[in-house]
């Protein structure tokens, strides 16, 4: 269904190919490159990322302006610049549309950000089921180097960025950027606890900024249109840009839907994603993929804004909306995420290691009627204990757990007093 709000990331999007360099290039594509080039700074590029209040959309939402000033001016080289295609977490297919959509936009996105950075490297790292992207990558980086826009001396600035394409060896620790300098670098793929952050010492000790596909895609419009054109396009005063959301579950029409930062839930799930199937009725959803908390129905009305959903103690995560009805077992569905993660989990730290395994015994016990009343604060307890894991792994593995426990105890008391799943 064509969407009423401005179509920036989706602009040239098309259902059955990719958008050619010369489609790119008549939609404005490389116009933010050719003037920065001509007329900007790498901190002019950093300020007005900054004013226009671009946050992080792999999940973390952390000022992306601010992340590319880490790096210091007198910072040794070469300096690498990475973007984030792993996208492992469930639910989330926001960047792999993108890059089917319009490769040259995450270019020149990925350009941009190197030249703020004055990185000299630049990396797509790719999981590994996403081959055909990474095909299409790198045969349109090849095309935008014999253009001019990559390579030595790009537009005569005297700035020079080469882009390679990184296949990862395909686990789900290695969408946390730690883990991935480690990947990328040959090592076993666990986390690091800064400081240093990677913008001091990141690949093989030099500054790195990671930035995430979602991300690098905005930058070209808000070099081409500025900071405030761009807060203007979300629906609240803290967001700034559009957001893809993901849409899948329980809905008519499952897909990505470009929508400002701020758009109610109620609005993604019934006006855009076609509403429940006939004889479902909303039951919950998790906002941001599997490792965000389930938003009950109370929630059906919330703006969908990174502040928004933090202030009533949620997070927009990936902005992968996964809905689930009123027949659904959400005991059955949290102990499915929790087998995800206790299998992905890099085994690094106690907590998760021991945590997650232990979680999903409780509840696998639970969902097949062998659960007993303790069950319910033995997995209270345990959610906070993996709070204190090394990453943010498992502070989100256990999200689902806890949004479980705070709007669906009497579901999970159910299970346990009629000694089987009521849903089924």
């Amino acid at each position: 269904m064509p969407s009423n709000y401005p179509q920036v990331l989706f602009q040239n999007r098309k259902p059955d190919r990719i958008t050619t360099l010369e489609e790119y290039r008549q939609s404005g594509g490389y116009r933010a490159l050719a003037d920065v080039c001509k007329h900007w700074s790498p901190k002019d590029v950093q300020q007005e990322i900054m004013n226009a209040n671009l946050l992080g959309r792999g999940g973390a939402a952390f000022p992306t302006g601010m992340k590319l000033m880490a790096v210091a001016e007198d910072a040794p080289y070469p300096r690498y610049i990475v973007c984030n295609a792993d996208e492992m977490e469930p639910g989330t297919f926001k960047d792999r549309v993108l890059i089917h959509a319009d490769p040259h936009m995450i270019i020149e996105g990925l350009i941009l950000a190197g030249f703020a950075a004055r990185a000299e490297e630049g990396i797509i790292f790719i999981r590994p089921e996403y081959e055909n992207a990474a095909r299409i990558l790198e045969r349109e980086i090849k095309i935008a180097r014999e253009a001019g826009y990559l390579g030595q001396n790009i537009l005569g600035n005297g700035y020079s960025l080469e882009i390679v394409v990184h296949r990862s060896a395909g686990r789900y620790i290695c969408g946390e950027v730690t883990a991935q300098m480690n990947a990328l670098m040959g090592k076993r793929p666990n986390p690091k606890v800064p400081p240093p952050y990677p913008t001091e010492k990141g690949l093989w000790g030099r500054p790195t900024v990671f930035q995430n596909v979602d991300t690098l895609a905005c930058i070209p419009h808000v070099i081409n249109n500025g900071a405030e054109w761009f807060k203007g396009l979300a629906r609240t005063a803290t967001g700034g840009g559009t957001k893809i959301f993901c849409v899948s579950g329980k809905v008519n029409r499952p897909g990505c839907y470009e929508l400002p930062l701020g758009v109610p839930l109620r609005e993604i799930i019934e006006e855009h994603a076609g509403g429940l199937p006939p004889g479902s009725e909303f039951k919950a959803c998790l906002p941001g993929g599997a490792s965000t908390r389930f938003l009950s129905k109370e929630f059906y009305e919330i703006e969908m804004d990174f502040e928004s959903l933090r202030k009533v103690g949620h997070r927009l995560g990936t902005g992968a909306v996964m809905v689930f009805d009123h027949k659904t077992c959400l005991v059955a569905a949290t102990l499915n995420l929790i087998e995800f993660f206790a299998r992905e989990s890099c085994g690094w730290c106690t907590p998760c290691r021991e945590g997650l395994p232990y979680i999903r015994d409780l509840l696998r016990r639970i969902e097949e009627g062998e659960g007993r009343e303790e069950f319910i604060p033995m997995l209270e307890r345990m959610s906070k204990h993996l709070w204190s894991a090394y990453c943010a792994f498992a502070p989100g593995a256990v999200s689902p757990v806890e949004g479980l426990l705070t709007y669906f105890e009497d579901e999970v008391q159910e299970h346990i007093v009629q000694r089987k799943c009521p849903l089924k």
